[in-house]
C-alpha cells in the first residue's frame, strides 16, 4: 500500500508546497487548514502518519495531537514548530508525538524524518503482528487456582531478569506458555522469541540448528547459515525439552551459558550474544543425571530459577475456563456449548495427557456434533470409560460396571424420553442424523 500523509497546518501555502513535495516521494498526501478538520479527515482517510502545526487557529497543535493519539495510538505525529515554542514541541513529545521540526525547515529534512517515521510505524505494526501471531501459536495461561495463581506470580517475577530459567512438568502442562508469557512480560518483549525442539533433531542437525554453519562445512552446507541463538540475539530462546539433548550438545550449550560466545559449525570466527535462555523439559533431569546422560554442571547452570507447572489434574476448578477458552478458539461465532452433563465428565476425568488432552476433547465434539449443545456422546470414549462412580451420577449405570455399548444404549433412551421420542427431534438433540440415530436404535434393539 501506498503509505497516506496528512497534513494539518492553517498556511495554505505550506499545506500545498509539502503536499508537492511528498507526492513526488511517492506519498499519497492529503491537507487540513484547522485542527478539527484534521480529526475529521484522520477518521475518514487513516493516514500512515501525519505533519501537525503546533499553532492552529481553532484548538491548538497539543489538542489535536491528543486526539489523534485516542484514534490511533501507534500514528506517527511529526510536529511543525516555531523557535519561540521549543519547549511546547517537547511537551508534544512526552505526549506521544514521533518527532519535531522548526520553521524555517528544508523539505529534505522533513523528508528523511517521515520516511524514518513511517520506518518506526512498520517495525512497531510488525511487532505487534509478531506478539498476536506468538499468541495464536501457543496460547495463553488460562485459570484462576491457586496453583496457576502461584505460576503467575513466579513468571512476573523472574521476567523482570534475565536469569536463565527452567520449567518443568508433565507433557501436555503449558511449559511452552509459560515461556512465551516470561518473554512477552520481559524487556526483552520486542526482540525474536526462538524456539527449539531438542527432541525433534538428530545431534548433527541439532548443532547446525542451533549454532549455524559456515558455507561447505558440510555436504549440502552450500551457503552460510545462522543458528538458532543468533536469530535470537537481544531477544529469547526457547530450549524445549532440554532432557533428550544428547551429551555432546551439552557441552557446547554449556559453553555459551557460561561465555555468551560460540561458533558455527565449519568456522573460526566467535560470535556474542546476548541471549535469554528458558529450557523446558517433562523428564526428571536428576535422574538423567544419575544415569549419565545429563550433565550436572548443565543442570546447575539452567536451573537459576525454576517453574514446576502443575498438572490438571490438581487444578481441576480450572477446567470450566479452560473448556471456554477453546470453545471460544475453535468455535468463535460461538454456536456450541457444553452441556451440564458432559461438563461433569471433563471435570471427573484425569486428564492423564493435561491441557494438551483437553484441547483436543474439545476440538473433536466441534467437528462432531450437529446441534449447539455438546453431550456427552459427543465426548471421546476414553473420557466415558474413566468416569469414577459419584453419589450424583451423570446416568443411571449398572452395577458392577458398565460397558461402552450399554452407555451409549442409555444416552439414546434417555434422548427418547426427553424429546417424546420424535426421533427427528432426538437425532437434532444428540448432534447427529436421523440415519445415524436409526441405526444405533436398530444396533441396540430399540423399538419405537
Amino acid at each position: 500500500m501506498i503509505p497516506r500523509v496528512l497534513v494539518i497546518d492553517d498556511e495554505e501555502r505550506m499545506c500545498w508546497a509539502l503536499e508537492r513535495a511528498l507526492s513526488h516521494e511517492g506519498y499519497q498526501v492529503v491537507t487540513a487548514t484547522r485542527g478539527l478538520q484534521g480529526i475529521e479527515m484522520a477518521l475518514e482517510t487513516e493516514p500512515s502518519t501525519v505533519i501537525l502545526d503546533l499553532k492552529m487557529p481553532d484548538i491548538d497543535g497539543i489538542e489535536v495531537l491528543k486526539r489523534l493519539k485516542s484514534i490511533n495510538p501507534n500514528i506517527p505525529v511529526i510536529m511543525i514548530t516555531a523557535h519561540g515554542t521549543i519547549e511546547t514541541a517537547i511537551e508534544a513529545m512526552k505526549i506521544g508525538a514521533t518527532d519535531y521540526i522548526t520553521k524555517p525547515f528544508k523539505l529534505d529534512e522533513l523528508k528523511v524524518q517521515v520516511k524514518q517515521a513511517l520506518h518506526l510505524s512498520n517495525l512497531e505494526n510488525e511487532v505487534n503482528y509478531l506478539r498476536q501471531e506468538l499468541g495464536k501459536k501457543y496460547g495463553k495461561m488460562v485459570g484462576q487456582s491457586e496453583a496457576i495463581k502461584e505460576v503467575s506470580h513466579l513468571i512476573q517475577q523472574v521476567a523482570k531478569t534475565n536469569a536463565t530459567v527452567l520449567i518443568t512438568g508433565e507433557s501436555g502442562t503449558g511449559k511452552e506458555v509459560a515461556a512465551v508469557e516470561i518473554h512477552k512480560a520481559s524487556n526483552r518483549a520486542n526482540m525474536p522469541f526462538v524456539a527449539v525442539n531438542c527432541a525433534a533433531l538428530p545431534e548433527h542437525l541439532l548443532e547446525s540448528e542451533l549454532f549455524g554453519h559456515e558455507k561447505g562445512a558440510f555436504t549440502g552446507a552450500t551457503n552460510r547459515k545462522k543458528g538458532r541463538f543468533e536469530m535470537a540475539d537481544k531477544g529469547t530462546i526457547l530450549l524445549d525439552e532440554i532432557g533428550d539433548m544428547p551429551i555432546s550438545m551439552q557441552v557446547k550449550l554449556l559453553r555459551i551459558l557460561q561465555e555468551r560466545c560460540f561458533e558455527r559449525v565449519g568456522g573460526t570466527e566467535t560470535i556474542s550474544i546476548d541471549v535469554r535462555v528458558i529450557a523446558t523439559t517433562n523428564s526428571e533431569l536428576s535422574t538423567a543425571i544419575a544415569n549419565g546422560t545429563f550433565r550436572e554442571d548443565l543442570y546447575y547452570r539452567l536451573n537459576v530459577m525454576q517453574i514446576k507447572m502443575p498438572p490438571l489434574r490438581l487444578r481441576k476448578e480450572d477446567i470450566p475456563l479452560l473448556v471456554n477458552h477453546f470453545l471460544s478458539k475453535f468455535d468463535p461465532s460461538h454456536t456450541k456449548k457444553i452441556s451440564p452433563e458432559a461438563m461433569k465428565i471433563l471435570t471427573r476425568y484425569d486428564w492423564p495427557g493435561n491441557i494438551r488432552e483437553l484441547q483436543n476433547a474439545i476440538e473433536r465434539p466441534l467437528i462432531v456434533c450437529q446441534s449447539n449443545e455438546i453431550l456427552p456422546i459427543h465426548l471421546p470414549s476414553e473420557l466415558l470409560e474413566n468416569i469414577e462412580d459419584t453419589a450424583e451420577p451423570i446416568i443411571n449405570l449398572p452395577e458392577g460396571g458398565f460397558s461402552l455399548e450399554e452407555l451409549e444404549k442409555q444416552l439414546i433412551v434417555k434422548a427418547l424420553e426427553k424429546n417424546n421420542y420424535n426421533q427427528t427431534k432426538t437425532a437434532k438433540y444428540l448432534g447427529i442424523s436421523r440415519p445415524t440415530l436409526l441405526y444405533r436404535m436398530n444396533k441396540h434393539n430399540l423399538k419405537y
